[in-house]
């Protein structure tokens, strides 16, 4: 189960929207955080009203250092810091002295890694921002989780893909496509599709028209997500 539990798009009215993102992972052996948005109190706010217990999460995954995904971090670490924290290692090195100061480990990432049986890292990628993505495995193939995806989406999945062997189900979490024009889009779409990605949910950093413009060619595979979209990956 995937649950959107900080994201700038509406979805669940009760919840609070706000700039930046945070996912849960729910069904593996162990319950992941990836990101945890741009600040704590609409972060552990969600979380509540969600009925999900800071302490029930096991890792946390952060995608790049960027402060809407990182910004609720230490409220999080305040109810939570028995937890396993993967990061880029090109994260500063107060962002991970605190996190070991408030009693997390701290795991820094280089290369594709495996975090726990069923997800993975794909290392971290890109020049300027550093960042990684999360792939989970599914019955029904693998799920890419990207905070921003600075590096580029393309890239990334086709980083899953070449690292795990296996097709990609779901892309989903902010494409960072936000300045691209329609036809532009387009040729994204078309590398999606050669890329044989079956469904998209783009959100965050991804942009209206481009929300838009995946729904016009994904249709029934589009999945207009936003805080607190629940996705159960059978």
């Amino acid at each position: 189960m995937l649950t959107i539990v900080y994201d700038n798009y509406a979805h669940n009215p009760e919840l609070k929207t706000a700039w930046g993102f945070a996912c849960l992972v729910e069904g593996l052996e162990k319950t992941i955080l990836f990101d945890t948005g741009g600040d704590g109190p609409t972060l552990l706010s969600n979380m509540a009203k969600l009925k999900i217990d800071p302490k029930s999460i096991d890792i946390v995954v952060l995608s790049h250092s960027h402060y809407d995904h990182t910004g609720g971090l230490a409220a999080f670490l305040k109810e939570n810091s028995a937890v396993k924290l993967f990061m880029p290692a090109s994260f500063p090195r107060r962002i991970k002295s605190r996190a070991r100061e408030a009693g997390a480990e701290v795991v820094e990432v280089n290369d594709f890694c495996q975090i726990i049986e069923g997800a993975y890292s794909t290392g971290q990628m890109g020049r300027l921002i550093k960042e990684q993505g999360l792939i989970i495995e599914s019955a029904k193939g693998a799920v890419v989780i990207t905070g921003c995806a600075h590096p580029g989406i393309v890239k990334m999945i086709e980083t899953a893909k070449e690292k795990t062997g296996r097709d990609i189900h779901l892309v989903m979490g902010g494409f960072h496509l936000l300045k691209l024009r329609r036809d532009k889009l387009q040729g994204v779409i078309q590398q999606f599709r050669s890329l044989g990605v079956e469904k998209v949910a783009p959100t965050h950093c991804s942009g209206d028209l481009t929300r838009e413009v995946f729904a016009e060619n994904y249709g029934d595979n589009f999945i207009l997500a936003g805080v607190g979209t629940r996705i159960e990956i059978r």
